[in-house]
């Protein structure tokens, strides 16, 4: 099925630019997210644009290099919805001015007024909460433009637009979970205001996946892939596992960073997606290469050198040159500063060393998605609902100190404990993760009448939809004693912490 986007995202260099497409996707609209250059070359010669979308950003519009959206912009006369750095590069564009106002400063929630009766805006509440990242304000708003919402602690500009030249513009962003009617004003940019129509659907997302798939390794072609069992290879089996058969493996690295019984539920989840694995036990080689170092970014780049070895020696003994296909989501490349975004952390899966074609399928989307995919797939919901492990799993759960047999050890008991006393309330399900990490410092404590000193274990829990933001959780009382107790009864933990903070400013994971 070709699927042509309607909606063109200039991504101006912000972390939220790929959460525009999976909104619009959710509403039933596809898009092409795309860099000024290339954003300019596809605007010369795609006659099927019907709207354009500026990204934020994470500069100033008056510093030096400052990233700026090609002139094509605005010879392809459709309209334009700018966001936070764009709606600040719009407004100096056309003769406003921008700069950082003390006080206008807004990082997180924030309430804003609507002005009139501005189309963005239709359906949504006068008075509502959004979602705001920026330090610049718009002072000014230029000739020709009229102001449609302000925030109501300020009184500062929020949103403006010129009907004549069909330009919207927010300051916040409409992106994101936290903006509660901001799917309701890409809907109304998108159908209302440039008439685009729903162009996108689940089971179109299959058949383009296979069938570029096939197109790259032809009739006879083979491949492998990492399979972890969680939903993005699980998904991404299930989907290429029924036309490549026998030529597509699935390769199980075991390094001692599982945790309880999770080989058994990979080798159930391989069941369900019909894909042939082979496990490889090396817990030898990554406890070796990574009980020197305590920093986890090394931690990474070490897993991701073994785990790049193991993938190749795999592949040679498959045979011929197999592709390699890989899970990674969008929030992978995003965070790794694959995207053109800030680096917050590497991923051990972008950007590795393979001997052979490197294939991203899901490169696109997000875990909202790719669970909507599993389910669509008929996958079982062990697979769909299941919680996100990190791929260096428990190595990067062991926070400040080497990795060692006896921690992973440990780190491996405290989350399963964690996990069944979460489980027991009626609480695990409710989380998108729940992190159980071990710190690298060791506290007094009392054991049976004498002085012990041992480890902490961090215990944190995260509600989201997309990863990109997330709320951090404040257990029950009740439960939270429980995780206490329990885990305090093994003779080497002594304290326990949790935390609730929320992302940004954490990442979800501790490390």
């Amino acid at each position: 099925m070709d699927l042509k986007p309607q909606i063109l995202i200039i991504d101006l260099r912000s972390q939220y630019t790929l959460l525009i497409a999976r909104t619009l996707r959710e509403l039933g609209f596809r898009s092409a997210v795309l860099d000024p250059k290339k954003a300019g070359t596809w605007l010369r010669t795609a006659k099927n644009v019907r709207a354009i979308i500026l990204s934020g950003g994470d500069g100033s519009v008056y510093e030096k290099n400052a990233p700026e959206p090609p002139k094509e912009i605005f010879t392809a006369r459709v309209p334009i919805l700018a966001i936070c750095y764009g709606h600040q590069w719009l407004a100096q564009h056309f003769g406003g001015r921008v700069k950082r106002i003390s006080g206008e400063e807004e990082y997180g929630s924030t309430k804003i007024r609507t002005v009139g009766n501005a189309v963005l805006f239709r359906g949504v509440p006068k008075a509502e909460k959004v979602w705001a990242s920026h330090g610049d304000s718009v002072s000014r708003i230029p000739k020709g433009f009229s102001v449609t919402a302000r925030s109501i602690k300020t009184g500062g500009i929020e949103a403006m637009e010129s009907a004549d030249r069909s330009i919207y513009t927010l300051q916040f962003h409409p992106e994101v979970p936290h903006t509660p009617y901001g799917k309701k004003m890409l809907h109304n940019f998108a159908e209302r205001i440039a008439h685009c129509t729903k162009d996108w659907e689940p089971s179109a997302i299959v058949s383009s996946v296979q069938s570029g798939v096939e197109s790259v390794l032809g009739k006879s072609g083979t491949a492998v892939m990492g399979f972890s069992g969680g939903v993005d290879s699980t998904t991404l089996a299930a989907m290429l596992a029924p036309v490549l058969k026998s030529r597509l493996l699935g390769i199980v690295i075991d390094g001692g960073q599982l945790r309880e019984h999770e080989l058994t539920e990979i080798r159930l989840h391989a069941k369900a997606a019909g894909i042939r694995i082979r496990i490889v036990s090396a817990e030898h080689r990554f406890v070796r290469e990574l009980s020197t170092t305590v920093d986890a970014e090394e931690k990474r780049k070490r897993f991701k050198k073994i785990y790049t070895a193991i993938l190749n020696e795999e592949a040679h003994r498959f045979g011929g040159k197999p592709a390699l296909l890989q899970g990674t989501l969008a929030t992978d490349l995003i965070e790794s500063g694959a995207t053109g975004g800030a680096t917050i952390k590497s991923h051990h899966n972008v950007g590795i060393a393979y001997s052979g074609i490197q294939l991203n399928p899901l490169g696109e989307l997000f875990k909202y998605e790719v669970r909507a995919l599993a389910e669509s797939l008929r996958l079982p919901k062990s697979v769909f609902a299941r919680q996100p492990f990190p791929g260096p799993g428990n190595f990067v759960r062991i926070v400040g100190a080497p990795v060692t047999k006896e921690r992973l050890a440990l780190v491996s008991w405290a989350y399963a404990r964690v996990e069944e006393i979460l489980q027991k309330h009626g609480l695990y399900d409710t989380y998108s993760q729940t992190v159980v990490a071990l710190l690298g410092v060791n506290i007094v404590g009392v054991k049976g009448d004498g002085r012990v000193y041992g480890p902490i274990i961090l215990v944190r829990a995260v509600k989201t939809i997309d990863f990109m933001t997330a709320e951090g959780v404040w257990f029950p009382e009740e439960t939270a004693k429980e995780i206490c107790a329990t885990l305090t009864k093994h003779k080497e933990i002594v304290g326990v912490v949790f935390d609730p903070v929320d992302k940004p400013p954490r990442t979800t994971e501790a490390e």
